[in-house]
């Protein structure tokens, strides 16, 4: 596979035909509470950005070229969740200093990023060789720029369903609903056509 069919390829997957939340149901939590508005929504998709890019380019190099030549990689979930978790601390007090408004929008959201599936997913997905191979295609050998740039494109496929649904509640404010569909039970029915639309991508072949 040549290195520009590669990086099609690892950006179409990343960011729509194995989206992290509508394709593997990871980050549900967040999708759920921090959509209720555009910016809330969209700052908290850079933020996971921001995480998922740095976890990675700390945990994959960590994993090859320490962990499994010291025949510890099995420990990986158990470091992975400790290089996030200071990650996350790292973004809480920058965000507390720089933008409070919207430190305060995310509120308990941006503490649980330590413990979001989908940060701690692409950090395991991207040291399963075999998987990744599966999911770009055959022939296509996983290096530290491939990792990162998948990283990069999760977190902006992530970034675009926080949107898109946010988008979707903010207009369901303004729509009559039938009484036992507001709330809650709407923003289910919403996320459910959002991920049904996502599954036309699968059918990209590169």
């Amino acid at each position: 596979m040549s290195a520009g069919l590669a990086a099609i390829a690892v950006i179409l997957a990343a960011v729509l035909t194995n989206n992290f939340i509508t394709v593997k149901t990871y980050g549900i939590c967040p999708f759920l509470g921090v959509s209720k508005h555009v910016s809330s929504a969209g700052g908290m998709g850079i933020a996971v950005t921001i995480v998922m890019f740095l976890a990675t380019a700390v945990t994959w190099p960590l994993y090859e070229y320490v962990m499994v030549p010291l025949g510890i990689d099995f420990l990986e979930i158990i470091f992975f969740i400790f290089i996030i978790a200071v990650l996350v601390q790292m973004l809480e007090k920058i965000l507390q200093k720089v933008s409070p408004s919207l430190y305060n929008a995310m509120g308990i959201y941006l503490p649980l990023i330590t413990t979001n599936c989908a940060v701690l997913g692409v950090t395991e997905l991207l040291i399963n060789t075999s998987s990744m191979e599966s999911i770009i295609g055959e022939g296509f050998t996983m290096n530290y720029g491939w990792a990162l740039l998948y990283a990069v494109c999760a977190g902006i496929g992530f970034t675009l369903v926080m949107i898109l649904m946010s988008g979707m509640r903010e207009k369901l404010n303004y729509t009559k609903n039938a009484k036992a569909l507001k709330g809650f039970p709407i923003s289910m029915v919403t996320a459910s056509f959002i991920c049904m639309a996502f599954t036309i991508f699968g059918s990209i072949v590169i």
